[in-house]
């Protein structure tokens, strides 16, 4: 199941260093190849939204299959195509496809698991998810070494065949019969609704959402920050990412053990105070002048560390009773989390101010959110 979840955003990170080896050999501009990226994720937040409803009315096995053959027949027209359009094309088909990775490995985890294990298992999916997004770059620029770029596609093809033989051969199907849903479009509505209207979920779902958003927007406007305001050497920019990235994956793992003696509400608590802390602290030091990339980096760890115990946590707890519509509720939270990343991402992007305020007043306002969201959800408890 981890290494399903891994395969969207695979996708996204491993093709990368290829943006101008594609613009070159498709005869097109930087720009036109990174809007195939933008419409990867348009195609992977809204084909979560279908796979919900599928995964409760047909299983998570078959829903999760044709996911996969999805994802290979794209990745496979993505290392064929001759022109940007249909480059884009089969990348929309690709996120419709990687969609199901995304959706059905969390329903698959809920469906055999409590709070308590569920927030275990998705721990070791966030070992996972955090290593995918450092190793995929690395991976894609080690492939245009020694051959085109779309031996890039030709590898994520590889990789989608042999999780999908994987699957067929070892998965057993964990919807119960008495869970099994309707695909009438009211029910459907009627399931998205209830979700909306269910604060627990939502609240949950909303405080690891905006954690995540936070995420985003350093993936996105750290390189700005490290290398143009404190002058880090390109070669060396990696080394402070993955520092970062590590810090997130080793706390979801000590989130893991520290649930044998203490409760998922308990850790989700500390560590949303321990997230909005960091980011308060790099914002008044920035408002003074006074951040310097040491302190920054300090409080990046800090950040990082807290979210990968916020992250596993909020999932487990938004999901909780969502027993009779496990599969939409997973969708509407991948969906929900994948806006607000999108959102800060593009807020960053826009935020062209020198010097680290954009990247730490957005850190700041994610984490002020997520706790904000923690604490109403809590009240649910």
């Amino acid at each position: 199941m981890g290494l399903i979840t891994a395969l969207g955003p695979l996708a996204i990170d491993m093709y990368l260093p290829a943006f101008a080896a594609i613009a070159e050999d498709l005869g097109t501009s930087h720009g036109r190849v990174e809007q195939t990226l933008a419409s990867y994720l348009f195609g992977l937040s809204l084909a979560q939204l279908a796979y919900g409803p599928l995964a409760d009315r047909f299983g998570r096995r078959s829903t999760l299959l044709a996911g996969l053959s999805i994802f290979i027949l794209g990745s496979l027209g993505a290392s064929l195509t001759h022109d940007i359009d249909h480059l884009a094309l089969w990348r929309i088909v690709q996120a419709f496809g990687g969609a199901a990775g995304i959706v059905v490995p969390r329903a698959v985890i809920r469906d055999n698991f409590d709070t308590r294990d569920a927030s275990k298992a998705l721990s070791v999916l966030m070992l996972v998810m955090g290593a995918t997004p450092i190793l995929a770059p690395i991976l894609g620029g080690q492939i245009l070494i020694f051959a085109s770029w779309r031996w890039i596609f030709y590898l994520m093809t590889l990789l989608a065949a042999s999780l999908l033989l994987s699957a067929v051969l070892t998965m057993q199907e964990t919807l119960a019969p008495e869970h099994v849903s309707s695909l009438h479009p009211r029910y459907i509505l009627k399931n998205y609704v209830g979700l909306f209207g269910d604060k627990s979920f939502i609240f949950f779902a909303l405080a690891g959402g905006f954690g995540s958003a936070g995420m985003f927007s350093y993936i996105v406007g750290s390189p700005r920050v490290f290398i143009n305001t404190y002058g880090v050497d390109p070669r060396y920019f990696g080394f402070l990412f993955g520092a970062n990235a590590a810090a997130f994956i080793a706390m979801a793992q000590v989130s893991a053990r520290l649930l044998n003696r203490s409760s998922p509400e308990t850790i989700f608590q500390r560590a949303l105070n321990s997230l909005a802390i960091a980011t308060v602290i790099a914002l008044l030091l920035t408002l003074f002048n006074v951040l310097n990339l040491t302190a920054l980096m300090l409080c990046l760890i800090l950040y990082m560390g807290s979210q990968g115990f916020v992250n596993p946590n909020a999932a487990a707890l938004a999901l909780r009773h969502q027993g009779h519509r496990l599969g939409t509720a997973s969708a509407l939270m991948g969906t929900l989390q994948m806006l607000a990343e999108s959102t800060a991402g593009l807020l960053i992007s826009l935020w062209q101010t020198p010097g680290p305020l954009p990247l730490v007043g957005l850190l700041c306002a994610c984490a002020i959110l997520s706790w904000l969201c923690g604490r109403l959800a809590m009240k649910t408890v």
